[in-house]
């Protein structure tokens, strides 16, 4: 098999990586420090209270990252509307010829266990995020919201300030605060479950596909094979002179 050209492409701005990044230690402090909250342990202690309130500090560490989550949420969709083409609303919902495609494409090579076809194989390649995964993207920004709406809401009691009371109509509306926390604790598990296996697809696509998944997160950057690029290709004489040019315009599909 001959060597493979390679164009790199900045796919995923600043900020998208800073959300992802704030967004993942938010989760992981959320899932320690609210199992704790749960089912505390029982500590002996001889020393006085305010030495060893423990809860106090874990329920001050879990709140802190809920208000994270939530200011990262909300810009999160704001940046969905002014970020580049790969961050866009547009691009999490699974319409379109193409994109059938590659959901098509998705399902044969990463679900199903049958013989990939290499010279089809980089076309129908997503250079963001593939429609299966933009698609259950719009399930893990709905399960967010819920733990967002149900833990401020569960937090309205006790707050002394007026965002956390905003919520306060919340424990109502799941039939009392036993209500508010099966759900807040339901959709704790189902987070942990979307990222057990979204590391699980970004390390396997980082594997076979050796196109940056993993380092595109902390660069910015992915590799997309040459032949993605043929309408340039057509329009230059030389490699390099279609390696120099501008080529975002080619990854909209």
């Amino acid at each position: 098999m001959g060597t493979k050209l390679y164009k790199r492409v900045y796919v995923w701005e600043v900020p998208v990586r800073l959300f992802h990044w704030l967004n993942a230690t938010a989760i992981v402090v959320l899932a320690a420090t609210g199992l704790f909250i749960g089912d505390p342990l029982a500590l002996m202690s001889q020393n006085e209270a305010y030495e060893t309130f423990l809860m106090g500090k874990v329920r001050f560490v879990h709140f802190a990252a809920g208000y994270i989550l939530l200011v990262v949420f909300i810009l999160r969709i704001y940046w969905g509307f002014v970020g580049n083409r790969y961050a866009q609303w547009k691009n999490f919902l699974p319409f379109g010829k193409k994109k059938a495609k590659r959901i098509k494409h998705f399902i044969k090579h990463d679900v199903l266990p049958l013989p990939s076809n290499e010279e089809r194989y980089y076309e129908e390649l997503s250079v963001g995020h593939n429609p299966v995964a933009s698609t259950i993207y719009i399930i893990f920004f709905f399960m967010l919201f819920v733990m967002i709406l149900t833990g401020f809401g569960l937090y309205s009691q006790n707050a002394g300030w007026w965002l956390p009371k905003m919520f306060s109509w919340v424990p109502p509306l799941f039939g009392g605060d036993f209500g508010t926390r099966l759900v807040h604790h339901v959709t704790m598990w189902l987070i942990l479950l979307f990222v057990l296996v979204h590391i699980y697809m970004a390390v396997y696509h980082d594997v076979v596909e050796a196109r940056g998944e993993i380092s595109s997160m902390v660069s910015g950057f992915k590799f997309v094979r040459w032949e993605r690029f043929k309408s340039f290709r057509k329009k230059a004489n030389k490699i390099k002179e279609i390696l120099d040019e501008p080529v975002e315009e080619e990854l909209m599909n």
